[in-house]
């Protein structure tokens, strides 16, 4: 069995969650005896092969905004008759995952998100995410949403969709506290701050957060980790909040320093609204953090009792004061649950043993 992963930028992860989930089931599967390879963006330093999982280096075109697909188109047309399975991370070169079927190969595509409603894409853009997730429901033999709650919304949307699997992301558990004195780069100490870790983008609800934080009576600080430099009217907005206790830090990209600060947070906000299970979430439940999350079908999905949900800015100083007066046991047992969800739904060695079962089934 020959499978090979396109749509991300390559491994060993060094970018963001698509990056290590191939990673991960790459990595995974080859120990089952898969044959892997992993396409990956041309970079100086090319190995062959990384933990056995074989590497396929292309350059990425510079064409702005059609680059990414391009490259997709590329890797998909090099792919089309060496592998039994090519798995599409990413739907926006949907249409193009007609090419390896020609050659009757096996096509997956995994949906992610909802793409086309991210605030980050012009216009154009969000027109072909959405034109691409309707093709998608065609060319694929398969696809493969991360959610129940992304497989409903496909469904509620189209009238045809080809085989649908629902196969979430993995996190691990953090069995031994990191190095508290990594804390020390921001003068925090552990259990004395919030956090946030997400690009700063309206559907991540990062303002909500802000403007319910400001209201709450905690003197604690909230620690805000993603790219406050973009310029973005947005970024500009969440800058002009005028509250001593909210701090942006900066993307963090060394992760043993973001492990910590999630480890040791009191607890972690998640304003994401528009993913289905989101990498941020479940590495915040890995650690054991008390959870408290924008209230959609996604989150809930995820975090079900391990969390607490706001609708609106309004309803979190009433959560941050809950938890400013959690006791000790209380505090253990949403941990307690936060870490039972990753290792009995989330964890890496159960989402490879699915992604077995379906390879097993062709």
């Amino acid at each position: 069995m020959k499978l090979a992963i396109l749509g991300t930028r390559g491994i060993p992860a060094r970018y963001g969650g698509f990056e290590t989930f191939a990673e991960k089931l790459s990595v995974g599967l080859v120990r089952r005896g898969i044959d892997v390879t992993v396409y990956c963006e041309d970079a100086q330093d090319r190995p062959e092969f990384f933990e056995n999982v074989r590497l396929e280096y292309f350059r990425v075109p510079k064409l702005g905004p059609l680059s990414t697909i391009v490259f997709d188109a590329r890797c998909l047309w090099h792919a089309r008759s060496d592998y039994d399975v090519v798995y599409m991370l990413g739907y926006g070169a949907a249409l193009f995952c007609f090419i390896p079927r020609l050659w009757g190969k096996v096509v997956w595509i995994n949906m992610d998100g909802i793409e086309w409603v991210r605030s980050k894409w012009s216009w154009p853009a969000r027109f072909w995410l959405r034109s691409m997730e309707a093709v998608a429901m065609w060319t694929p033999s398969r696809v493969i949403a991360d959610a129940h709650g992304i497989r409903d919304f496909l469904e509620s949307r189209h009238g045809r969709m080809p085989p649908t699997s629902v196969i979430p992301y993995g996190a691990p558990v953090t069995e031994t506290p990191p190095d508290a004195g990594l804390l020390g780069d921001w003068g925090l100490e552990p259990d004395s701050y919030y956090l946030v870790v997400c690009r700063l983008e309206p559907e991540n609800h990062v303002l909500e957060i802000l403007r319910g934080y400001s209201l709450s009576g905690t003197a604690r600080p909230l620690i805000i980790v993603g790219n406050h430099e973009t310029g973005t009217q947005y970024v500009r907005k969440l800058m002009e909040t005028e509250d001593d206790r909210v701090r942006f830090v900066g993307a963090v990209y060394d992760q043993n320093k973001l492990l910590a600060l999630r480890y040791y947070c009191r607890a972690y906000f998640h304003g994401h609204s528009v993913g289905g299970t989101n990498p941020s979430l479940l590495e915040a439940m890995g650690c054991g953090n008390a959870i408290i999350a924008h209230d959609n079908p996604f989150n809930r999905e995820v975090a079900g009792e391990a969390g607490m949900y706001f609708e609106s800015e309004a309803d979190i100083p009433a959560l941050v004061d809950e938890v400013e007066h959690h006791d000790a046991d209380r505090r253990k047992h949403l941990s307690g649950l936060s870490m039972s969800r990753i290792r009995e739904c989330y964890s890496w060695e159960a989402i490879v043993d699915k992604y077995c079962a379906l390879l097993h089934f062709l």
